[in-house]
């Protein structure tokens, strides 16, 4: 099989679960990274490459959460706006770093990823949806937005993790929080791809192949959630979060 072929039906195999790992819990980059960067590209190309991706997933993720009403429109305005400023930020500071000082980033976030995931600071809230934050705390998770904005911006692997954990903060359960989290992560992931565009960090031949499984795989990943309810998604998220720990700490 020519290699263009080969790598395009490894990286859509990748994607499928990617993007479903993505919908329901998080932590579908950290797959589909080190796959891109073994079959070749630079990391930082990677990085952007990883955007087309993202960007049809939380396509068809956010709109099928919102087709059954789960995406909360009141904390979309207090979540979006910081998180597209992050992310510029973000992705600014990704475009101008040297692929070793990337690396090098990466590596560290890898280890504090595995640390995130076997502390796991998710506390589950089966009831539903939150009550919209006023004063300080509206603050505080203004701020919270903006810095996972320039985390997404920057890497986007483990975001998941980050704003699920602030999600449930917030009083949402796993399939609320989800919805959420897919719609901001759709806000702010063309700017950042636009970006890396521009700087000339993306495949665009590798980006799609991707995204073809991306998008299929966030679409199971929400019809799994909404059939199988918020207890058989607390059960994933704990697989996963296992999972990437094992991987993180012992895989080469």
């Amino acid at each position: 099989m020519p290699d263009f072929l080969f790598n395009s039906l490894l990286l859509f195999l990748v994607g499928l679960i990617a993007g479903t790992l993505n919908v329901i819990a998080g932590g579908g980059s950290l797959l589909s990274l080190p796959v891109m960067i073994f079959l070749g590209l630079p990391p930082t190309v990677a990085n952007g490459t990883n955007r087309v991706a993202i960007l049809l997933q939380n396509i068809g993720a956010s709109w099928s959460f919102h087709q059954r009403g789960l995406v909360s429109r009141d904390w979309l305005v207090i979540a979006v706006p910081p998180a597209l400023v992050g992310a510029v930020v973000g992705t600014v500071a990704a475009v101008h770093i040297g692929e070793l000082e990337f690396q090098r980033v990466l590596a560290v976030i890898l280890v504090v990823a595995a640390a995130w995931q076997i502390w796991n600071p998710i506390k589950l809230h089966p009831e539903g949806n939150a009550e919209v934050p006023e004063g300080g705390k509206r603050l505080a998770f203004i701020a919270a937005f903006f810095l996972i904005g320039a985390y997404g911006g920057f890497i986007q692997a483990g975001i998941g993790f980050l704003l699920l954990a602030v999600t449930s903060a917030a009083g949402f359960n796993l399939i609320r929080g989800n919805a959420l989290k897919v719609t901001v992560v759709l806000a702010f992931t063309p700017l950042a791809l636009v970006l890396f565009a521009w700087n000339g960090k993306v495949d665009w031949a590798m980006g799609f192949a991707l995204a073809a499984g991306n998008f299929l795989g966030g679409l199971a990943g929400v019809h799994l959630q909404v059939l199988k309810g918020h207890k058989w998604v607390r059960g994933v998220v704990t697989v996963v979060i296992v999972v990437f720990a094992i991987r993180l700490l012992f895989g080469s």
